[in-house]
């Protein structure tokens, strides 16, 4: 049985190559876990049951599982009804993030979501502020990830990873904080755990080489 201590302090990688990236392919998901496994993670956070059930076959390690799916008329697009938990459910995974800001949801409300999957899995808030932690909190959720903070808005999303917010809620909430967005070099993930997280996830600094490409070659133009 999955405790959330398994992933206590520990880097999970996300593997979740978008649509039109040249890795959008299982096998290069599965091969990207184990190399992610290999050096050291302690977790991965993935898209799609597909994905994880054929991850599941090749690595042992916690999965904190998603499923991005768009719906009409809402802007929730991680894990954003019940249909897709239950699938996620089913393949085995470990922990399931769902969107847990206050927008517009396609179908079920965040509450019922929650009541239909409390106590058959791990359940992660993905939340963009203090406000949407708290409620999450009193919901029910085990665990708070920092994911949407700063995608939410019209505005321009800030550079870095939001550490304002992940001290907040390390110091208001008792639970688990995820650090989670934007976090892109091995000093950034340290001080995310120095500041109380829990675990730190990081995804495009690892996983997409079309976004590290872009990094270096914007640095060299910097000369």
């Amino acid at each position: 049985m999955f405790n959330i201590k398994d992933i206590s302090q520990k880097l999970v990688v996300s593997c979740q190559p978008e649509a039109q990236e040249s890795f959008y392919d299982t096998a290069f998901i599965c091969g990207m876990a184990q190399a992610a496994l290999l050096g050291g993670a302690g977790g991965l956070r993935l898209s799609g049951p597909e994905n994880i059930c054929a991850v599941k076959k090749v690595c042992k390690s916690p999965i904190i599982g998603i499923w991005k799916q768009q719906y009409p008329n809402s802007e929730v697009y991680i894990t954003p009804t019940l249909k897709e938990a239950e699938a996620l459910l089913e393949v085995g995974t470990e922990i399931i993030a769902l969107d847990a800001t206050r927008r517009i949801r396609p179908r079920e409300d965040l509450e019922s979501l929650v009541q239909a999957l409390k106590g058959k899995v791990c359940l992660m808030a993905d939340i963009s502020n203090l406000e949407e932690a708290q409620y999450a909190a009193e919901l029910g959720f085990d665990c708070i990830g920092t994911t949407l903070a700063g995608y939410t808005t019209p505005s321009p999303h800030p550079q870095g990873p939001d550490f304002a917010l992940l001290s907040q809620l390390v110091k208001t909430l008792d639970l688990p904080i995820i650090a989670e967005g934007r976090i892109s070099t091995p000093q950034e993930a340290a001080q995310a755990l120095q500041l109380g997280a829990h675990a730190v996830v990081v995804g495009s600094a690892i996983t997409r080489p079309q976004v590290i490409t872009r990094e270096f070659i914007a640095h060299m133009k910097r000369l």
